[in-house]
């Protein structure tokens, strides 16, 4: 078969890159021949909370990828549209995370699709965003209406498609393993990388830091006076996205200074293992959310999880047996922890692990892709 993707991947750096490169890459170890589409422009730099959207990761040479779409330029929708439609692929796969984005990728589709033989399938992240802006809806449904079968990779988002569209083959397949971070390291060897203190026991918060990830819960449950009698330190390990000020002010009102390690830049692709080689666990202490990658890097590198039970988390984090499942609260996040630290729950948790990893084979998705590319 031939597949094409279009979306993030390289240059561009993210969750959304290491997704649509490691789905490229097992369909071209099952035999096909893919091409991914990605942008010449992703985001307007004004539109762009980070401080760059690009890797310093060196360009995969496993792949093929062609730049052609510019999230803005309706010209460059067309072209890339007129590309893949000449290039007829059996299935266009687009995973879909912005309804910004659904100008640029619902025409994209709606161009190749005319040439009667490429089927559209979209990968859905959300199809209702955490962060709600004008138009939102709009752009949403156009975007559905380009495509021919959906991919769900949560409870919470197949029943938010259902205000979008009901006809449609949607299929529910959980988020693969992000297993393409590299082998697992030692806590000696990630504690030395990152200048850590091995005398101390880490949790780590991982990723974009963003409003509705909850950060500041996590720092008011370690401001909980049991944690003053522990050594136990928080790791945050991602980017700014919402403004620094408002954490660093937190953490100096909870008298948290000097107890928080700050990694506050974009953890690249080779730095991610040490990140979670130093960590007992993964706190996610979300206030929305509908399914995330990090759970899938913990489950890579086998650590055990704190979630909140929003959206999709809790479907992927079996409460006691992986970790826990609380409610968004600094008290309940605070429990949870401290139970964690003073029980030695890790080998208790470890075993619950080796055992769900199992259920996140990338081969799950792509049988799920041709399934609701099926006419």
């Amino acid at each position: 078969m031939k597949i094409a993707i279009l979306g993030t991947a390289w240059p561009y750096r993210g969750g959304l890159a290491v997704y649509n490169e490691r789905l490229a890459r097992e369909f071209v170890a099952e035999g096909e021949e893919v091409t991914v589409y990605t942008f010449t422009l992703q985001y307007p730099s004004f539109l762009f909370p980070g401080k760059t959207q690009y890797s310093t990761e060196p360009e995969p040479k496993d792949l093929k990828i062609v730049r052609s779409l510019n999230s803005v330029n309706p010209f460059s929708w067309i072209r890339t549209g007129r590309v893949i439609r000449r290039l007829e692929p059996d299935i266009l796969i687009i995973k879909f995370w912005l309804p910004f984005m659904g100008p640029a990728l619902g025409m994209t589709a709606r161009i190749v699709r005319r040439n009667g033989k490429t089927r559209v399938v979209s990968i859905l992240d959300n199809i209702i965003p955490h962060e709600h802006r004008p138009g939102d809806r709009l752009f949403g449904r156009y975007f559905t209406r380009s495509v021919d079968g959906f991919i769900a990779m949560s409870e919470s988002v197949l029943e938010d498609l259902e205000q979008f569209d009901t006809v449609k083959p949607r299929i529910f397949c959980q988020h693969p393993l992000y297993d393409n971070f590299g082998p697992k390291v030692s806590r000696e060897e990630s504690i030395r990388f990152l200048g850590l203190d091995d005398n101390m026991r880490y949790m780590l918060f991982f990723g974009l830091i963003r409003d509705y990830k909850g950060l500041d819960l996590l720092l008011k449950a370690y401001a909980d006076s049991r944690f003053r009698h522990m050594n136990v330190r928080l790791i945050v390990a991602g980017e700014f996205y919402s403004g620094s000020g408002k954490y660093l002010e937190l953490e100096k009102e909870l008298g948290l200074e000097g107890l928080v390690v700050w990694k506050s830049d974009f953890v690249p692709d080779s730095h991610v293992r040490y990140c979670f080689g130093a960590a007992d666990i993964i706190v996610q202490p979300y206030k929305s959310a509908t399914q995330s990658g990090v759970t899938q890097i913990a489950y890579h590198f086998e650590k055990p999880m704190l979630v909140t039970d929003v959206g999709g988390l809790a479907e992927i984090v079996p409460d006691g047996k992986v970790g826990y499942v609380v409610h968004p609260e600094e008290e309940a996040i605070a429990d949870a922890l401290i139970d964690f630290f003073e029980n030695k729950r890790q080998a208790q948790f470890n075993e619950g692990i080796m055992q769900e990893k199992r259920k996140y084979a990338w081969s799950n998705m792509t049988r799920s892709v041709r399934k609701a590319a099926e006419r």
